[in-house]
């Protein structure tokens, strides 16, 4: 387990989402608020002992301006900024934090009303990140934030076989997981043929291969093991985690096949001392089909090249699948706001406490799993993290 100078053991305490979907008349600090006031409430911890924030994606100074609207006046803060892995990234930093003594519970964070924004004419859909520094070289090629996914989806393809119907079936099988899931966005089961048949968004991809495009908010509390005592819920304990960078420019990404998952992924198993075929379930960051299949092989879950065969045979369903992957429907099915890497922690947190319903994986015998990965993804592949949690 995450331990620092003073021995501390680090578990997350509570978790919660704001309303998800379509969600009219809210901003982001409504959702925030709304998120963080269910996360304590499901620790049963009161708010004067959150001492950190960790907060990114709002406003100028988010976690200031976040702090402020909730009431708080934290000791410790981060708003590490790298894209929707920043949960992960900011989870490990807080584990770090309060293994140290320099924390006893930090709450991260966040809430977007991504779709509402759109669909009321505040803003437009983003194509790009900007064309300021080492993107100006890129952005006037048409270098859109989709097509940078489909490039190195069309080199996986190229380089190792994979099929289009094979990234289909990561759609399919998300799907049939957000079936299960009652606060999903998207729950009618599609096949391979419907996936294949949409409108093409950016080669190979078509408009179910992408995510979906959702307003909530979500939170998750972190504390020191000697507030685990006082809380409502059973600890889910942080036992390892791992964070990288990759690039920014797609000229200077190595190797469009692998994922900088492949490092957080490594540093999260080995700091957890677990290897990938113990975990039971895990959540990964779906912003395209092509992001489940590439770092599952990062992962070590199976071979590189090996990700088309590996998800193609059901292996990622809920119900009957090998290893569970997005158990709630991911963001191609449940919901997406924009920076997702805080809700596939709920979401693990919820798996390893029980808590899922008609969703909830359990193994041949009837039992709970006992450890869970969360793994996010920032920009175009531009960074990752990784975080191991484990019960009992």
């Amino acid at each position: 387990m995450t331990t620092g100078s003073s021995g501390r053991k680090v578990a997350v305490v509570g978790v919660a989402l704001s309303d998800c979907g379509r969600v009219e008349n809210a901003t982001p600090y409504t959702l925030h608020a709304q998120a963080a006031r269910r996360a304590l409430a499901d620790a049963g911890l009161d708010r004067r002992t959150v001492d950190g924030l960790a907060s990114a994606g709002t406003g100028t100074l988010a976690p200031v301006e976040v702090a402020e609207y909730l009431g708080l006046r934290p000791t410790w803060v981060d708003s590490t900024s790298v894209g929707g892995s920043a949960w992960e990234v900011m989870a490990a930093h807080a584990a770090d934090a309060i293994a140290a003594g320099h924390a006893n519970a930090v709450l991260l964070v966040y809430g977007s009303t991504a779709r509402a924004d759109i669909k009321a004419g505040r803003r437009t859909g983003n194509l790009s990140f900007g064309a300021r520094g080492p993107l100006q070289f890129e952005v006037p090629y048409g270098h859109t934030l989709i097509a940078k996914y489909a490039m190195a989806a069309r080199r996986h393809m190229l380089e190792h076989g994979t099929t289009v119907e094979q990234l289909a079936q990561v759609a399919v099988q998300a799907r049939a997981n957000a079936a299960l899931n009652p606060e999903a966005m998207f729950r009618e089961p599609v096949t391979v043929d419907e996936v294949l048949s949409g409108p093409v968004i950016a080669d190979p991809f078509t408009k179910l291969h992408c995510c979906i495009r959702s307003d909530g908010g979500a939170a998750v509390l972190l504390a020191a093991e000697e507030y685990v005592r006082d809380c409502r819920t059973a600890p889910v304990w942080v036992l390892g985690t791992g964070e990288h960078v990759s690039h920014a420019a797609m000229s200077e990404w190595p190797d469009f096949t692998t994922s900088p998952a492949a490092v957080s992924g490594r540093l999260a198993f080995a700091r957890a001392g677990v290897r990938p075929e113990e975990i039971d379930f895990a959540e990964i960051y779906d912003a395209f089909t092509y992001m489940t299949l590439v770092t599952l092989e990062d992962l070590g879950f199976c071979g590189k090249g090996e990700g088309g065969a590996f998800v193609e045979k059901g292996r990622l369903l809920v119900r009957g699948g090998e290893l569970p992957v997005n158990t709630d429907g991911g963001g191609l099915s449940a919901q997406h706001p924009g920076m997702r890497g805080l809700f596939l922690l709920v979401e693990a947190v919820r798996q390893l406490r029980g808590e899922a319903g008609a969703r909830q994986v359990r193994d041949s015998a009837g039992a709970l799993p006992r450890l869970g990965v969360a793994c996010g993804t920032g920009g175009w592949f531009c960074s990752s993290g990784t975080v191991v949690l484990g019960r009992g």
